[in-house]
């Protein structure tokens, strides 16, 4: 059996209605875990979860608003009872809002703070209640967060994002060093992504162009190719796959890692 192979395994994946998410949650079905997704938007996530379980993975959706404690709650629970467990929980869900420091809003920064922060602490605080030996699962497990290689790269126009994906960092150390020093049996790493062409990155390009930093988004897609060795934007797959290898056996005695997957940019 390969060590990448997540059959018999169930898996939550936040913000997995669309772009990165959906990505990830598909490359763990294909793996064969049993996917969960959990997202604000019913419409999408739902359709997500269907395409994904055409392929013949159990998949399920649940509305969540990784803000809410309650909603946290909630989302680990349905998991365990629909899908039978929890073994792995990618805290995936985030946003990005563009400003030069001398016209942060600051609404915009507590909104990130919000959703960034918290939703991925939360989502650790109830991965691990639910994975730990007294939990509803109780079999231990991987939870993977996404930072960003924001967090290792100064880059105009994203102080507050930047800020925020370099606290999801730190919270990771800690979190891994909580869980086996306690004895949870679950190990917590983190992915930092490079620039990818979803909505997110897309928009990011168009917002540095607008912000009068380049000339266009194209011009600042083109910039960042040129400070990433491997000479292109990452893929959806790029992620997707790392996730599954942090989620895997081949990663059985990886923990507390922030793991770069962004061609060589923030290096």
């Amino acid at each position: 059996m390969s060590v990448f192979d997540l059959s018999g395994r169930k898996a939550l994946v936040t913000g997995g209605a669309q772009g990165l998410g959906a990505g990830m949650a598909e490359a763990l079905a294909r793996a064969g875990a049993a996917v969960m997704i959990g997202d604000v938007q019913e419409g999408a996530g739902k359709e997500t979860a269907d395409a994904i379980g055409k392929s013949g993975a159990t998949t399920g959706f649940v509305k969540l608003d990784v803000t809410s404690d309650s909603d946290w709650e909630a989302a680990v629970a349905a998991t365990v009872q629909e899908l039978g467990g929890l073994d792995i929980l990618v805290n995936n869900a985030g946003i990005e809002i563009s400003a030069l420091i001398v016209d942060i809003d600051p609404d915009d920064v507590r909104r990130m703070c919000e959703v960034n922060i918290l939703g991925s602490l939360l989502g650790v605080k109830h991965g691990l209640r639910t994975m730990r030996p007294e939990g509803a699962a109780g079999k231990g497990g991987s939870i993977i967060n996404v930072s960003s290689v924001a967090a290792t790269i100064a880059f105009p126009a994203i102080a507050g994002y930047s800020a925020t994906k370099s606290a999801v960092d730190r919270m990771t150390k800690v979190a891994a060093q909580e869980s086996g020093k306690l004895g949870y049996g679950v190990r917590v790493n983190c992915i930092y992504p490079g620039l990818v062409a979803t909505d997110m990155g897309l928009g990011l390009a168009s917002d540095m162009a607008k912000l009068g930093l380049w000339p266009s988004p194209e011009a600042a897609v083109g910039d960042v190719i040129g400070l990433t060795p491997l000479g292109r934007l990452g893929e959806v797959a790029d992620m997707a796959d790392a996730v599954v290898f942090l989620a895997s056996d081949a990663a059985r005695f990886v923990t507390g890692i922030g793991l770069p997957v962004d061609g060589g940019m923030g290096m």
